[in-house]
């Protein structure tokens, strides 16, 4: 216990960690039970090409749609991946030769969070999208991979308009933290939500600061502007 605690806050520090190892406790306690702390990200598309080309032509990518055979290899519920395609979501698969190597969810309007009761609206909508689940299968972590998908979705992005995408990273997942240092993601905020069966409590850095819901079928909604973020970047 002690080893657990001391890695921990080695990792993340005394506050950070805290918030990790009550994290850990809530998950044993219940499915239904965790302590969510996010980072609000927003990232540039820019004109590809990322990288040189020889680093990616041995990639291709192509749209992941309901029903492909793909979809079944993604570890996410089916009631979640449902959901996504429900509500207008995209996926960019990245594919070497025949093999699956990972994925990218992205919306246009809005994201209807599946692991907290909170929507992010973004605008304006015909530039900006909210990306998700960004996922590499575990046996292409340790190559070019991440970049190859990262440099598929910025290209597909941007011949459709699209200039910035908003996301947000677990604060705990520091492998994906490290990862998009190197592409230039500025933090815009960050947003904390305690999940106790149906109780949800949420405190942020970003409107509407503190929220609370006892219903399933109510959500907080977070407005995303690039303007509005982009001079709040710049003052951190």
């Amino acid at each position: 216990m002690w080893q657990t605690l001391t890695n921990a806050w080695r990792e993340f520090g005394l506050g950070i960690g805290s918030v990790y190892l009550i994290d850990q406790a809530l998950i044993r306690l219940s499915d239904q039970t965790r302590l969510r702390f996010y980072e609000l990200m927003v990232q540039p598309i820019t004109e590809p090409p990322l990288v040189a080309e020889r680093y990616t032509r041995s990639f291709s990518y192509r749209e992941i749609k309901a029903g492909d055979p793909e979809v079944d290899r993604m570890p996410a519920r089916s009631d979640i991946k449902a959901t996504r395609f429900e509500q207008g979501a995209r996926c960019l698969g990245a594919f070497r030769g025949e093999e699956f190597v990972g994925y990218m969810w992205f919306t246009h309007d809005r994201y209807l969070e599946d692991e907290v009761r909170c929507v992010f609206d973004v605008h304006p909508t015909d530039s900006t999208v909210f990306d998700f689940d960004f996922y590499l299968f575990p046996e292409y972590r340790m190559g070019l991979a991440f970049i190859g998908l990262w440099e598929g979705a910025n290209r597909y992005l941007y011949e459709r308009g699209i200039r910035y995408t908003y996301s947000r990273i677990t604060r705990f997942n520091t492998a994906s933290r490290r990862a998009h240092d190197h592409l230039g993601w500025r933090r815009v905020g960050r947003a904390v939500f305690l999940k106790l069966w149906n109780f949800e409590w949420m405190i942020a850095g970003v409107k509407p600061y503190v929220h609370v819901s006892i219903s399933p079928h109510k959500r907080v909604q977070i407005d995303l502007y690039p303007e509005v973020f982009s001079t709040d970047s710049e003052n951190r």
